[in-house]
């Protein structure tokens, strides 16, 4: 089962955790995420999986930054979330999505125990305006049935901002 928005609020603090929570922000059954005045860009035009590639920092100006199309972007939102019972899913909001805006190219599955900012996979159509602060995506919450562990020592638990790509470390596994 999804939560509706009241129980959502109901439960901030409890066994989910929104921070800052802005009940202007809360859907019937949904809560919209704002975007953070910070992106990254990749440095490289090809990645590499198994390397840990290295990406710059801009800052979206208050007049607005224009995204190029074909251009990956990483974002995140201001809002830092934990979730301790309940399983946390990521979307766009039709609004941005409707101005060919993704904010969320694969990863929008979170995981029971996930403490952390959520780092946004923006890529856009054609150009666009964007601007910090905006409403950008929308996070709701799944009941999980069944004995489960937790998120604990994952590898972008407990961020403190945007997150490259940590795929790499996977290959140096033993």
């Amino acid at each position: 089962m999804i939560l509706s928005g009241k129980e959502i609020a109901k439960r901030n603090g409890i066994d989910l955790v929104i921070d800052p929570f802005n009940e202007n922000q809360l859907n019937p059954n949904s809560y919209n995420l704002t975007l953070h005045n910070e992106l990254l860009v990749y440095d490289k035009p090809i990645l590499d999986m198994k390397e840990n590639n290295s990406a710059s920092k801009i800052i979206i100006p208050d007049e607005g930054l224009v995204l190029e199309k074909n251009k990956l972007y990483l974002g995140r939102t201001i809002e830092y979330t934990e979730t301790n019972s309940l399983v946390p899913m990521l979307e766009g909001r039709s609004s941005i999505g409707r101005l060919g805006l993704f904010v969320h190219v694969t990863a929008g599955f979170g995981d029971v125990g996930f403490k952390g900012f959520w780092t946004l996979e923006i890529f856009c159509v054609q150009p666009i305006r964007i601007y910090a602060g905006v409403e950008i995506c929308q996070l709701f919450y799944h009941t999980i049935d069944g004995d489960f562990d937790t998120y604990s020592k994952g590898k972008y638990q407990k961020n403190s901002g945007i997150q490259t790509s940590k795929l790499y470390e996977e290959f140096n596994e033993d």
